[in-house]
C-alpha cells in the first residue's frame, strides 16, 4: 500500500527514471520501484497534470502509454527541463541555507552529518553573499547527548524521562513525558511531548533539560494530544489557562497590544482594562511587579493577595536592620 508520502518520494524518482530509460516496461519499472504495475499506472496519472509553475495544458508533463506485444511501454514527454541544472536565486539559496541550518541544532548523529554536507553544497553553490547571510542564523543549542536522547525517542517512538528545569518557579522537575516532535522559534529549540506529570500537551527546551533518559516504554500519547497551531507563535492562550483581569495606567497600556488578550476596554483616567489568559500566575506576578505601579490585578482576589505579598517580601529586603 502507497501513502501520498511515498508517492511523492517516488514521483520524484520516477521523472528521471524513466528520461534515462524511455520505452521502459511498465512491470520493469514497478519492480524497479518495489511497487506493483497498478501503482505505477496511478503514480503515471498524476504526473499528467504537473509542470512548472504557471504552466498551460500544453506545456504539461505528457505520459504515452504504448501497448506492445500486450505489454505497455511508457514514454514521456515535455519533462526536458527536469534535465537542466538547478539554477537558484539568491533569496531561494538563503532561504534553503537558514532552513538547513536551523534543522542541523535539531538532528545528531549521522543524520546531523548529512545535513553538514548539503549545507557545504549549497554554500559552494550559492556564493559568499548568501553564505554569509544565513552564517548569522543561531539556533541555541542543547547538550549533544540530549539532542541525540531525543532524537533516538522521536525516532523510535519511546517515552522519556526528563529532568526539566522551570526558571519561572525555581524548581526542577522529574516527569515521564510522550515525545511528539522538535520545532523551532525564536532561536530556542523545543520538544514538544504529552506530559504524564501535567497530563497535558507541553513544551520543553531543549537547553533546560538537565537530563533525560530513554526509557524502554512506547510513545503512547492519547487521541486528545494533538500538536499546537504554532502559525500565531509559540505560546498561545488556552481556554484552559486562568482568566486574569488587570487596570493598565497611561504608562503600561503597551501590554494590551504586546501580548494576546481576550478583551480590552477603556479605563478611568485613560487606563485600559485587559482580560488576558495566565498559563503561569508566576509569569503575571513578575509583570506586574515589574511595571510597579503602574499594572494592578483587579481580578482574581488572591492572585491580588499573592502579587501584595511578594512585593512586601520583596520591599523588606531594603529595611534597615537597625
Amino acid at each position: 500500500m502507497s501513502n501520498a508520502r511515498d508517492q511523492v518520494q517516488r514521483l520524484l524518482a520516477l521523472v528521471p527514471y524513466l528520461r534515462e530509460n524511455d520505452g521502459a516496461r511498465v512491470d520493469d519499472v514497478a519492480a524497479e520501484f518495489g511497487v506493483r504495475p497498478k501503482q505505477i499506472i496511478a503514480d503515471l496519472k498524476v504526473l499528467w497534470f504537473c509542470g512548472l509553475p504557471g504552466a498551460q495544458m500544453g506545456d504539461l508533463i505528457e505520459i504515452d502509454i504504448e501497448a506492445a506485444e500486450g505489454e505497455g511501454i511508457i514514454h514521456i514527454n515535455n519533462a526536458d527541463y527536469l534535465a537542466r541544472p538547478l539554477r537558484l536565486a539568491a533569496d531561494e539559496a538563503l532561504a534553503l541555507l537558514t532552513a538547513l541550518r536551523t534543522l542541523r541544532e535539531v538532528t545528531a548523529g549521522s543524520d546531523r552529518d548529512a545535513v553538514d554536507r548539503a549545507i557545504a553544497k549549497l554554500e559552494r553553490a550559492a556564493g559568499e553573499g548568501a553564505e554569509g547571510t544565513a552564517a548569522h542564523v543561531h539556533v541555541e543549542p542543547a547538550a549533544p547527548e540530549i539532542a541525540e536522547t531525543v532524537n533516538r525517542a522521536l525516532a523510535g517512538k519511546r517515552r522519556l524521562h526528563l529532568t526539566y528545569d522551570v526558571p519561572s518557579r525555581d524548581e526542577t522537575t522529574e516527569r515521564d513525558v510522550d515525545p511528539m516532535r522538535l520545532v523551532v522559534s525564536e532561536g530556542r529549540t523545543y520538544l514538544e511531548a504529552w506530559c504524564r506529570l501535567a497530563e497535558d500537551v507541553r513544551l520543553f527546551r531543549l537547553d533546560r533539560i538537565a537530563a533525560v533518559k530513554l526509557l524502554d516504554l512506547p510513545s503512547e500519547p492519547p487521541p486528545e494530544a494533538t500538536p499546537r497551531d504554532l502559525s500565531n507563535g509559540m505560546f498561545q492562550p488556552s481556554e484552559r489557562d486562568l482568566l486574569a483581569t488587570i487596570r493598565l495606567a497611561p504608562p503600561a497600556r503597551w501590554v494590551a497590544e504586546y501580548y494576546p488578550n481576550e478583551s480590552v476596554e477603556e479605563g478611568p483616567e485613560g487606563s485600559l482594562i485587559v482580560k488576558l489568559r495566565v498559563a503561569d500566575t508566576g509569569w503575571l506576578q513578575r509583570l506586574v511587579l515589574r511595571l510597579g505601579g503602574a499594572a494592578t490585578v483587579l481580578d482574581p482576589p488572591n492572585l491580588t493577595t499573592q502579587i501584595a505579598a511578594t512585593a512586601r517580601e520583596a520591599l523588606s529586603a531594603y529595611d534597615d536592620p537597625a
